[in-house]
């Protein structure tokens, strides 16, 4: 159905995908993995016709249905697009925060799918989409209706976004990073229903991922791209089971898996370490904390209801220690960080610091750092505002350049990105400067929100062991926010479990995974086994 054939696209003079050749039969899944920058969103970006209008098609054809959409020598045809996307053809992005319109409710937004290319009534289409939010793992679908993208989290949000591109049951769903903010259950979930519409539909799917058990588990192929190129192209079991590219075979080893946890450098693992027993404070207590946020509008004669999204929360974090936080999307993890960094104030209860310049890492790195800005410029913003706010840091201009030039090395990043803007980087380049504007003030204490959530495995790989080497080097203490079960394992001395937005369990890593007492913990370790 799908045919890319000697594909090549260029920026300018650079030249970003190489001769890229796929085939996509119908009610085939086909895998593209890859690190960021190799070139994976730009082939399905082309190939939707959704390419930066300074792109341009060098050499080679796409087809569908024999039909050509794009060429080299000829620029792209707009009319001839709109027949197919949405209809046809449509699109899951890697990031539903810059993809949702913020100033709808996310019930019209996708509801404008079917007004654009059907002829339900009102009532039918909102019945429709209703059914569809049902469908993708969202509970209390009239409220999601309603909601607008701020007041979803990011894997509701990534949900919403997932329902938009089924609802038509287009023959070609191409779906970039489809689960990249997701928990392990609803992930499942989401691979099920993408699986189970390929079948029943015979839709052909391509599925950009760096998460390669996903991979593994949905897909039928797999082509294997780097600086551009299809390095290796097979069928799923030869690609994992017999890898013939060294390439192929690093991507397949840096997975995170529990066969091999490593030791916390910092050995904050007894509780001596850790300064329980000799009296030393904690970085953080948090004592019987609620968090609440306002219901309604915003009009001053309104009354407006406090919705509690956070209950009791009790517990503290040592000096040197990383303590994982785990749970469905929705549970309050975010909402629990933010009420603890003072981003939000409406809260009952104690949180006291005892760590200097606590920062966050935020889990959607494209809305946390600012598009006019260039990445040097928002590495040292974080300096410029420590030198304000702490007399004691006398930094000049060349130390902060040094600084940030010499953070951007420490998280995989060369010095060409300096002078770069976030709309210039992938995904995971993004969430990498975002690593580095938390990290570059050395700070006491970090709230780490899905941090390697959007980074393929060979980056996510040296992210956790410069995290694992800053803990080391400044007794760094973390609150580490994931969905990944196994990478919580390979980072955190201690575990929380969040449902619901009561913590329902707290244990040492190793006893929470042998022993968990709680149903919830047991059924979160058996969906991401």
């Amino acid at each position: 159905m799908i045919k890319i054939e000697d594909l090549s696209v260029a920026f300018g003079d650079t030249e970003v995908v190489k001769h890229v050749s796929l085939e996509l039969p119908q009610g085939e899944i086909l895998g593209v993995v890859g690190e960021s920058g190799s070139g994976k969103s730009v082939t399905a970006l082309t190939l939707m016709g959704l390419c930066a209008a300074s792109a341009r098609i060098t050499t080679g054809r796409i087809l569908f249905d024999d039909v050509v959409l794009q060429e080299a020598g000829r620029t792209c045809d707009r009319n001839l697009y709109r027949q197919y996307q949405g209809s046809r053809m449509s699109m899951v992005f890697q990031e539903p925060m810059t993809s949702l319109n913020p100033t709808q409710r996310v019930g019209r937004q996708v509801e404008e799918v079917l007004r654009l290319h059907g002829s339900l009534t009102r009532e039918e289409m909102r019945e429709r989409v209703l059914n569809t939010f049902e469908a993708v793992g969202l509970h209390d679908t009239e409220k999601v209706y309603a909601s607008y993208p701020h007041q979803l989290s990011g894997g509701m949000r990534q949900r919403v976004m997932i329902a938009m591109a089924v609802i038509l049951h287009p023959r070609l769903i191409v779906a970039d990073e489809p689960t990249t903010a997701l928990d392990v259950t609803i992930q499942n979930q989401i691979i099920a229903l993408l699986g189970e519409i390929s079948q029943k539909q015979k839709n052909a799917m391509l599925f950009i991922t760096h998460d390669l058990n996903l991979a593994r588990r949905l897909c039928h192929r797999i082509a294997v791209m780097k600086n551009g190129m299809v390095v290796e192209y097979g069928r799923t079991e030869d690609i994992f089971g017999n890898p013939k590219e060294e390439y192929t075979k690093k991507l397949i080893e840096a997975v995170p898996s529990r066969m091999h946890r490593r030791r916390p450098v910092a050995n904050v693992t007894k509780k001596e370490d850790r300064g329980r027993l000799d009296g030393a404070a904690p970085v953080l207590q948090v004592r019987d904390l609620s968090v609440y946020y306002q219901e309604g509008n915003n009009s001053l004669f309104s009354r407006k209801k406090k919705q509690c999204v956070v209950s009791g929360a009790d517990f503290e974090v040592y000096r040197g220690e990383s303590l994982g936080l785990v749970g469905e999307s929705g549970c309050g993890k975010t909402s629990l960080s933010k009420a603890i960094l003072g981003m939000n104030r409406d809260i009952q209860g104690k949180i006291i610091h005892a760590a200097p310049r606590p920062q966050m890492v935020f889990q959607d790195p494209y809305s946390s750092l600012n598009p006019t800005k260039t990445i040097g410029w928002l590495l040292q913003e974080p300096l410029r505002a420590a030198c304000v706010r702490d007399q004691a840091l006398d930094m000049t201009k060349a130390d902060m350049e040094a600084a940030a030039h010499d953070m951007l090395h420490r998280v995989g990043m060369g010095d060409d990105y300096f002078h770069r803007k976030p709309s210039q980087l992938s995904g995971g380049q993004r969430q990498r400067v975002s690593i580095a504007q938390a990290l570059i003030t050395k700070p006491g204490f970090i709230i780490a929100d899905e941090p390697v959530s959007a980074l393929d495995v060979t980056i996510q790989a040296q992210i956790l062991e410069l995290l694992r080497g800053l803990q080391e080097e400044l007794h760094l203490s973390c609150l580490f926010i994931s969905h990944d079960i196994n990478v919580v394992y390979q980072m955190c001395d201690r575990i929380m479990v969040m449902k619901s937005g009561r913590i329902i369990e707290i244990g040492e890593t190793e006893a929470l995974f042998t022993s968990p007492r709680e149903a919830y913990t047991r059924l979160l370790l058996c969906e991401s086994a």
